[in-house]
């Protein structure tokens, strides 16, 4: 009677086997199929925050340019104001060009460079810079 105490056992046992294999092939592939679409949303939002990032980074690249630009409008309106007030302050004051170009022949001196001067057709000299240096 030994073989009936063993029958049950071993009918547990085929059975829970066959239910194993069924359920691997049935069950593996709809896992593998649930696992790539874990995958597939997984890159497509990984895609999604790239895109996000290169936008962003492409924004701040515009904003700056565009900040820059004004920044340098703003500066070429300062130096042409100063050119404007410079340039009035000289418009009837020779006797000061004068000082500024001797101060300039003086300084130039100071540095070790030398100035000839070339008498032309109007009686002004104009300075040359010596080229044997």
């Amino acid at each position: 009677m030994r073989y009936d105490r063993e029958f049950p056992v071993m009918a547990v046992v085929t059975v829970t086997g066959v239910a194993l294999v069924a359920f691997f092939l049935i069950g593996g592939p709809q896992y593998n199929v649930w696992r790539e679409s874990l995958n597939g949303k997984a890159e497509l939002q990984k895609a999604e925050y790239t895109r996000q990032v290169a936008v962003l980074e492409a924004q701040a690249k515009m904003d700056s340019a565009s900040r820059l630009a004004e920044a340098e409008v703003e500066r070429a309106k300062g130096v042409a104001e100063a050119n404007r007030i410079i340039g009035d302050s000289l418009k009837d004051n020779p006797r000061y060009l004068q000082y500024l170009y001797i101060t300039g022949l003086q300084e130039g001196s100071e540095k070790g460079n030398r100035t000839i001067f070339v008498p032309t057709e109007g009686g002004m000299p104009v300075p040359t810079l010596d080229a044997s240096k």
